[in-house]
Parts: C-alpha cells; structure tokens; sequence
C-alpha cells in the first residue's frame, strides 16, 4: 500500500475497516496482498490506505454503494472474510461512510481538494 490515495472529487465512499489481529500470521500477509490486487481490478474501486501498530486500520475508497457491495460479494473476498473470523481477527469493525469534502498538503504541488 502507497501512501496516500489519489481520490477524485467528493462526493465518494470510504469503507473503514478496524481490526485487532490474532498472533501469527496463518496465511494473512498472502492474502492481505492478494486482496489488495484484487481490490484494483474491482469496478468503482479508487484507492487504499492502511497502517497497523497493534490496531490496524484499512481505508479503501470507492465511487458508490454499488461498488462497495460488489466487492463485499466478491466470491475470493468471502473467502477472505471467513479466514478473518476463524484465523487472523480477534475482533473487527466496518464503517462506511460517504465522503462529502476532502482537502490537503503536498509539499511542492498545488493543494488536493477545495
């Protein structure tokens, strides 16, 4: 995952995802990566950002609740979706949340959004 996402224009959605893992791997970074292509070949999909010290904390982006639920659906991500429940979380949260306004810094480039 590189960095920041390059969304569009608001309005978009933001799926957040928060988890507590288990110990050990168990096959979770293969997938976790396997996802991650997965996801950018997903109609609707517009980018990722994720971090984990401890709690770990995925933001994908998505250009409606179509697309959300289409890839929710996703046959290789319900594979996914079970392995967490049975190996790698010990517990999870999903938020979706419509993004209305965005705006930032890049230092050296003109500012992101109005």
């Amino acid at each position: 995952m590189n960095g920041i996402a390059r969304t569009p224009e608001p309005p978009y959605y933001a799926v957040i995802f928060t988890s507590e893992r288990t110990d050990g791997d168990q096959g979770y970074a293969e997938m976790a990566e396997e996802m991650e292509k997965l996801a950018y070949s997903q109609p609707g999909f517009l980018g990722v950002e994720s971090a984990r010290e401890g709690l770990g904390i995925t933001v994908s982006y998505w250009e409606s609740l179509e697309a959300i639920k289409n890839w929710k659906q996703n046959e290789r991500h319900l594979i996914a979706q079970q392995r967490g429940k049975s190996d790698w979380y010990l517990e999870y949260k999903t938020r979706i949340c419509k993004v209305e306004r965005d705006y930032g810094f890049e230092k050296n480039a003109e500012p992101f959004h109005k």
